[in-house]
């Protein structure tokens, strides 16, 4: 039985080319679909045509259909899960879908239990969602869905910010929902990791001929072989020719009444790219706003040997700058233009020119996309957006936390490829957080673990 029915789907934002054209696709009920294709290709729009938001908010159907088997309940997950919430907590927000749907008190209590025992998020239930990280917002997202006992799961790239035990978990909990409660799962993704043994369908979008690809059994087991995760790849350590730039002394984090880092000395080398990995929720974006001097601390940051709260802000965000999980929270302006001159009137070196920015444009794929609204951008483009405007700005350190979601491959290559080239160029350090490894050691220098409140350099990635 079909589940989901598009028939011959044309759609386009407002005063723009069509991000889906003439698309046919029927995906079955029941089953775990997945679908793939480079960023920007329409994935994150079909699922939110499907999902009966658009064309209400935002972009027209020209032509076609979509259509859904009847009597279902249709939930969605967005890239960045902190669009869809509507009170503060996990529990507020589960009774709130609830209530909505006009269901007794007792009912209410217990599927809320039965959610959060699902997704193993009990002990995030009362917690701000201000205070959760982007993984843990992924996994409250679906206890929603899930308490809503919906029949139609649409999760949008919803492992991009889950570190690799928790998306694993969390793939397992998906087919167990299709396996033994018949509903229908429908992901898009870049990293196929973890998919092997439960996608039953999966469809590529063909961005050249303009149309949704169902792979053949072969094909889907040639994709998902095709695609190769790093894990367990050598890095180097730190060498006694490495200059420090940021130390970190007696370093204490807490939130509320949880200490999440207790760092004696470390510290972190310039003209290096240094990944950091880590559990979700164990401090990785908290230990960030603190360096960029965003959130309280108990001990000492030092800035090349300087006690960082002795600099001026001026001067210091001149020399430092972090680019935030959720790209759509940086921008300041309206289109992509209003966003480059911004950039470009705060750059504090040459090394961006106008025409190097214009080929940077043109390798990333947003060559054109001047007049268009940077909201309107997929994730995977808002982020590609958002990394570029930094890199303009050229800042001595860049903090970027979870700067690969919504990537695909080449995406990835074409970013770090620019981000390499800049670094040596302007003799620049960079310190990323990511959950999502693939390819991404032949551009790491080093690998740095965040666990059981403390950093330790590792030999492999």
């Amino acid at each position: 039985m079909t589940a989901i029915s598009v028939s011959h789907l044309t759609f386009e934002y407002d005063d723009q080319l069509p991000t889906i054209e003439d698309a046919t696709v029927n995906i079955p009920s029941s089953k775990f679909s997945l679908l793939v294709g480079p960023s920007g290709c329409g994935k994150s729009t079909l699922l939110k045509i499907i999902a009966n938001l658009y064309p209400d908010f935002g972009g027209t159907i020209s032509s076609g259909s979509v259509k859904i088997e009847p009597n279902q309940r249709v939930a969605m997950m967005f890239q960045d899960p902190s669009q869809q919430f509507t009170l503060d907590t996990p529990r507020h927000e589960i009774i709130f879908a609830l209530e909505n749907l006009r269901l007794d008190h007792d009912t209410i209590d217990q599927r809320i239990q039965d959610a959060l025992n699902f997704c193993n998020i009990e002990s995030l239930a009362d917690r701000q969602f201000g205070t959760l990280s982007g993984g843990e917002k992924q996994k409250c997202a679906l206890a929603v869905m899930i308490a809503m006992n919906s029949d139609i799961f649409l999760l949008d790239e919803p492992f991009a910010s889950v570190d690799p035990q928790s998306r694993n978990q969390l793939i397992e909990r998906l087919a167990v929902l299709k396996d033994q409660y018949n509903k229908t799962i429908v992901v898009t993704d870049h990293d196929l990791t973890g998919y092997e043994e439960v996608v039953d369908e999966m469809y590529r979008f063909d961005v050249i001929r303009h149309r949704i690809e169902h792979l053949s059994e072969d094909e889907k087991h040639k994709v998902l072989a095709d695609h190769f995760s790093i894990h367990h790849v050598p890095v180097t350590l730190p060498s006694d020719q490495e200059h420090s730039v940021i130390e970190l002394r007696n370093l204490q984090l807490t939130r509320g009444t949880t200490t999440l880092a207790d760092i004696d000395s470390f510290n972190f080398y310039d003209q290096q790219i240094t990944l950091i990995t880590g559990q979700n929720g164990i401090g990785k974006s908290t230990l960030f706003s603190a360096i960029a001097k965003l959130f309280n601390y108990k001990g000492v940051i030092t800035l090349n040997h300087t006690n960082i709260q002795k600099i001026r802000p001026a001067k210091y965000h001149q020399q430092i700058a972090m680019v935030f999980q959720e790209a759509a929270s940086q921008f300041v302006d309206v289109t992509v233009n209003e966003e480059l001159e911004l950039s470009k009137k705060h750059r504090l070196s040459n090394y961006f020119s106008d025409q190097m920015i214009n080929d940077a444009l043109n390798s990333l794929g947003l060559s054109g996309f001047g007049e268009r609204v940077v909201y309107s951008l997929s994730q995977g483009q808002q982020k590609k957006l958002q990394i570029l405007l930094m890199l303009i700005i050229s800042p001595s350190i860049l903090l970027l936390d979870e700067p690969l979601t919504g990537l695909d491959e080449k995406s990835i290559t074409g970013i770090f490829d620019i981000l390499k080239k800049s670094c040596e160029a302007q003799h620049q350090t960079v310190i990323m957080i990511s959950h999502q490894l693939t390819k991404l050691s032949q551009w790491v220098d080093h690998h740095v673990l965040f666990s059981n409140q403390t950093l330790t350099y590792q030999e492999v990635i």
